[in-house]
């Protein structure tokens, strides 16, 4: 050709335009959807579990018009009095058995320690209400099992809480995933790094056990249980596929005061067609907080919660709407910026370089529980189903004991089976 663009490049890269435009209606048809108001009356919700993410899902829910909180609970006292400043009109309770025996409540969602999740999901689910249970479902997969069966079961809409799965930019860039444009996948690097010591201070001896229930074996799942599982998730979906083996290590290397859960851990995870992710997080520092990295021999996706960008090998195949893009630098590269909102952009006839929406309208937090709200009112499908989050939780529970035990695991396929 003559503008130097060699033939076979230009053609696979109008293929990759091509598929890009067959699911740019889907997509925009879904976000469209997804944005309308809930249909019906406000669900009346319940949330059991009062600490600082019950807290920031109970905010999300008094923002949210297809949700009415009418009801709370705690064990602890000051996290009632917080939870009643945000939701002042709810009915302040201590016994999670009485809210999930309330006729008020409509749907409940858990937010309490993990280890403690089983006994209120299973009472939730056998009372008739709508379950939204917080990831991972649990600290053992023995109790994650049960969760997961039950909710799979209910006549009623059972919803992790993997909140990524309603993440506009993640959904957005997975239709790129699935056009091929990362090209052969050839490794996955995450890490969560937050200093901090994950402990709690308490007036009594017994409350700072409760308050610091991550510290210890017997009720933590670990930093990848709590944090990782979300990078975790996003890779199952983004290579479509599940766990062969994992090898992890795992050390007190910040916090040595009594705990014996690790403060920090590498994990490799490895998938099929011998992929594999690398997954490192720490307590001791912030250094570039949280990402996953997918690599490919066309291009790479690096994904943080709200921003992303593809960075493209110099021989990959050109794609007919790179003109249009954003690009930022991405350390000495130069990243296309993937927009959230660039489908509706294009289709009103604008071009997301020049809009400078670069982060999605709307938390994913928010999204997963309107997410929730539409199953219930709408019968929409649940972002995350109860398949979905046992297999994330039973692959964060092994990367944690691999980090634990600083050994191999070889994954067993019907681990990931209900």
């Amino acid at each position: 050709m003559g503008d130097g663009i060699d033939r076979r490049e230009f053609l696979k890269g109008a293929a990759a335009t091509m598929a890009l435009l067959l699911t740019a209606e889907e997509i925009l048809a879904a976000e469209e959807a997804a944005e309308a108001p809930v249909t019906g009356t406000a669900v009346k919700f319940g949330v059991i579990g009062l600490g600082s993410w019950g807290k920031e899902i109970l905010s999300t829910l008094s923002r949210l018009p297809s949700a009415q909180v009418v009801a709370i609970c705690d064990t602890y006292e000051p996290f009632r009095n917080k939870g009643k400043e945000i939701a002042p009109n709810a009915a302040v309770l201590a016994d999670a058995q009485q809210l999930i025996g309330s006729a008020d409540v409509e749907a409940i969602v858990i937010a309490t320690p993990s280890h403690l999740h089983k006994d209120i999901a299973l009472a939730a689910i056998q009372a008739g209400k709508h379950v939204y249970c917080e990831a991972p479902l649990a600290n053992t997969i023995e109790d994650a099992k049960a969760i997961a069966l039950a909710g799979k079961g209910s006549s009623k809409v059972f919803q992790v809480g993997l909140q990524g799965r309603s993440n506009a930019l993640y959904k957005h860039v997975n239709a790129f995933v699935k056009a091929g444009v990362l090209g052969t996948k050839v490794e996955v690097v995450a890490q969560w790094n937050k200093k901090d010591s994950w402990r709690r201070m308490a007036p009594t001896s017994e409350r700072e056990k409760e308050l610091n229930w991550r510290l210890s074996k017997a009720t933590s799942p670990g930093i990848l249980g709590e944090a990782g599982i979300h990078s975790l998730d996003l890779t199952n979906r983004y290579l479509n596929g599940l766990p062969v083996a994992v090898t992890g290590f795992g050390s007190i290397s910040a916090w040595n005061d009594g705990r014996d859960v690790p403060d920090t851990v590498q994990c490799v995870i490895e998938y099929p067609e011998n992929v594999r992710m690398t997954i490192t997080s720490t307590l001791g520092s912030s250094f570039s907080n949280a990402y996953t990295l997918f690599q490919g021999n066309n291009s790479s996706l690096l994904m943080r919660e709200k921003r992303g960008w593809m960075v493209k090998e110099a021989d990959s195949a050109l794609l007919g709407w790179e003109v249009y893009a954003k690009k930022e630098p991405v350390y000495d590269e130069t990243g296309i910026c993937m927009i959230a909102d660039a489908s509706k952009l294009l289709a009103a006839g604008k071009e997301p370089a020049k809009e400078g929406a670069v982060e999605p309208t709307k938390e994913a937090l928010y999204l997963a529980l309107e997410n929730f709200t539409r199953s219930i009112r709408e019968g929409a499908k649940v972002a995350a189903d109860a398949l979905i989050g046992y297999q994330a939780t039973v692959i964060a529970l092994k990367a944690n004991e691999a980090a634990i035990s600083n050994s191999k695991i070889t994954c067993q396929p019907d681990w990931f089976t209900l």
